[in-house]
């Protein structure tokens, strides 16, 4: 009876042993930029220091940020340009266009964010901008346009004003700038 009990013991430990090898050889999906792995698996629970949040890829020619606290990639300078949210207006892009017809750092698939993640940048502490003290982008103190449609007037969609850090809406004709990106999945991307 004593020997069974050992049996099953040392049986339980090793099945342990072998499951506490495999979790610590697993993990999350990683890609090697010139300055070392980064992790870019949606992590919206994090809450990083700026030095470990944003990774400029240098392997995009610098051209994008991956944001670690979110797993989402943006161009690490947006547009200068403005366009309306969409072409009722009659301009010849609008800013959903502008985004997907993009190519930064080589690559396609960019897309405007929706509300929540443009204000995922917003320092709610800092203004003139309103991204986290050492940010990597070039930004200057602007609104952009959001993906996100104000569902009680579609007339409307969502902006972020990166001078205070708010959000609000406007007609979708004003033309406002558009801060692209990529990854992620946007409901309200169209």
């Amino acid at each position: 009876m004593q020997q069974r009990r050992r049996s099953r013991l040392i049986s339980g430990l090793l099945a342990l042993g072998l499951l506490a090898g495999v979790a610590l050889t697993a993990s999350p999906a990683q890609a090697v930029d010139a300055v070392g792995p980064y992790y870019s698996l949606p992590s919206w629970d994090r809450n990083m220091p700026v030095a470990n949040r944003f990774v400029v890829l240098t392997n995009w020619n610098s051209e994008a940020v991956l944001d670690k606290e979110t797993g989402l990639v943006w161009e690490r300078s947006p547009l200068i340009t403005t366009h309306p949210w969409d072409l009722s207006a009659g301009f010849s892009k609008s800013a959903l266009v502008q985004c997907t017809s993009r190519t930064t750092g080589g690559k396609k698939g960019w897309r405007l964010p929706s509300v929540h993640e443009l204000a995922s940048l917003v320092d709610p502490a800092n203004s003139n901008p309103s991204l986290p003290t050492g940010h990597p982008f070039t930004v200057l103190s602007s609104t952009y346009w959001s993906a996100t449609a104000l569902a009680v007037d579609p007339t409307r969609a969502w902006f972020v004003t990166f001078f205070a850090g708010d959000e609000s809406t406007g007609a979708k004709s004003n033309p406002l700038l558009a801060w692209c990106v990529r990854g992620g999945n946007n409901a309200d991307a169209y």
